[in-house]
């Protein structure tokens, strides 16, 4: 262990150095036995593979769901929104860091141990594992509703048929046993960045054809229809996607080809849930903070902000140029849309299969949080073993395939958890073990920076319970019956 992780662990007991010996010596015993149960290690993970690692955490299907964010916000509003959730997580990751410097720990759920024993213990564990169940049930459901178009459009297979090999839910499954799960069982997130890295220029490949598509598709677009099994076996497609049957396709004379810079409407209430939860990868910092090589502070609070930046600046690209081709047409998941003009359009189909890469590389990354913090829940005590290792990670795996082949839409499954989870891992949690760990002495109650961490928790409340608020409003009065199941 490095010497600044050993002054870390030095004040673990009360956030202050001893002077005495007798202190230090059972100090480091309780630090020997920490080291065991959080199998922490000198980090062998450049920063280079941290950014990959964190940023793949980052990333995810939320970026699906943004251009719809876009439509119900207008452009300003949404770049508003998006730039003030960006800046927020940078300072609850500093808010984790701080803390985590003091008193020696990296791992989530023994920071709120530290802060308010078991309770918080148990309070962030299971915050972390709704999260990022619910983060790998999005990822999975976009496996499930996209890669049996894929198939279908590879095969030119009739979309009415019921063979297995189009099948959403066999092929998820599929997917999970023999892709995900051998991923899953890696000892350590450093193994994955490489994954990472492909993961990420997968969505990089996403972003650029969703920009080459807004100045090749018209405004109004022209919808394919397929009124009878044989239609697409008509369709003639050229190599850019714009010649088609014309007996197929109707104008789309509604559509409003101008965009809106501010608008509030019925929808307005998921955007935000939507965007926190795309920022969401608290539970995954600690974890790579721990694997980095030459660990500090300040360095993982760089890695961390290069993370959030270059999501932010893919983020809004991907919404505004996803939002520019559809304007209001666009609908909760921005691939479907595109199947509305053209579904065996080859550029779209490449895409559709890069998506799909990355999310299924990013299910592993999601996963080693929740092991952990069952782990932690469960086993506090006890020090790593395979079998435990793979019996969680196979519980999890079929958990989480059991909620995708029953869920709703992919719309619920941003709402609800980012409405819930999300506020706690990025506003409340940070703030109040912050709050808690730092001593008085150091920074009292009526300093600067405990005032902002109480306001920061208070607005995570308050964002919990007005995005809720609105969700059951919205529900009650079933306008939201029809979004997301496209």
């Amino acid at each position: 262990m490095m010497e600044p992780a050993q002054s870390e662990m030095n004040i673990l007991s009360n956030g202050k150095g001893h002077d005495h010996e007798e202190d230090m010596v059972f100090c480091l015993h309780i630090n020997e036995r920490l080291l065991i149960a959080l199998d922490i290690f000198e980090g062998k993970t450049s920063f280079g593979m941290s950014v990959f690692n964190l940023g793949n955490a980052i990333m995810g299907s939320g970026i699906l769901g943004l251009a719809y964010a876009m439509a119900n916000t207008g452009i300003l509003l949404f770049l508003f929104l998006l730039t003030a959730v960006a800046v927020l997580s940078c300072y609850s990751i500093h808010l984790l860091l701080k803390s985590s410097g003091i008193v020696g720990i990296r791992a989530y759920e023994q920071l709120g141990y530290r802060a308010f024993g078991n309770p918080g213990k148990m309070a962030a564990g299971i915050a972390i594992t709704l999260q990022n169940i619910g983060a790998m049930s999005s990822y999975l459901y976009i496996v499930k509703s996209e890669l049996p178009l894929v198939i279908q459009a590879f095969l030119k297979a009739d979309s009415n048929s019921d063979v297995w090999y189009l099948d959403g839910n066999y092929l998820v499954v599929m997917v999970s046993a023999g892709i995900i799960l051998p991923l899953s069982l890696m000892k350590q997130l450093g193994y994955l960045g490489y994954t990472s890295g492909f993961s990420l220029s997968c969505m990089v490949f996403f972003l650029t054809a969703v920009t080459y598509k807004k100045f090749q598709i018209p405004c109004p677009f022209e919808e394919y229809s397929a009124n009878s099994t044989d239609a697409h076996l008509n369709l003639n497609v050229s190599n850019h996607g714009h010649e088609y049957n014309m007996d197929l396709v109707h104008d789309n004379k509604g559509s409003q080809c101008s965009p809106d810079m501010f608008t509030i409407n019925s929808k307005t209430a998921y955007t935000i849930p939507i965007l926190a939860f795309a920022f969401v990868c608290h539970p995954e910092v600690l974890p790579i903070y721990t694997e980095l090589r030459n660990p500090t502070q300040k360095k993982m609070q760089k890695v961390s902000n290069v993370s959030i930046l270059v999501m932010y600046i893919m983020y809004f690209l991907a919404a505004l140029f996803g939002y520019l081709t559809f304007f209001d047409n666009v609908e909760t998941e921005l691939l479907h849309t595109y199947n509305r003009i053209d579904p065996y359009d080859t550029l779209i189909l490449c895409v559709r299969v890069a998506v799909l890469t990355a999310v299924t590389l990013t299910v592993p990354i999601v996963l080693f949080p929740v092991r952990r913090a069952i782990q932690q829940m469960a086993f506090p005590d006890k020090t790593f073993n395979w079998l435990r290792h793979i019996a969680i990670a196979l519980i999890l795996l079929t958990s989480i395939n059991m909620l995708v082949i029953f869920a709703p839409n992919i719309l619920d499954i941003f709402g609800i958890i980012g409405a819930t989870s999300a506020p706690c891992l990025i506003f409340i949690f940070p703030a109040v073990f912050y709050i808690r760990i730092v001593p008085k002495d150091e920074e009292p109650m009526n300093s600067f920076h405990k005032i902002l961490a109480v306001c920061f928790a208070v607005l995570g409340v308050s964002f919990m319970v007005m995005s809720l608020s609105f969700i059951f409003i919205d529900w009650t009065t079933g306008s939201s019956h029809g979004v997301g199941g496209h």
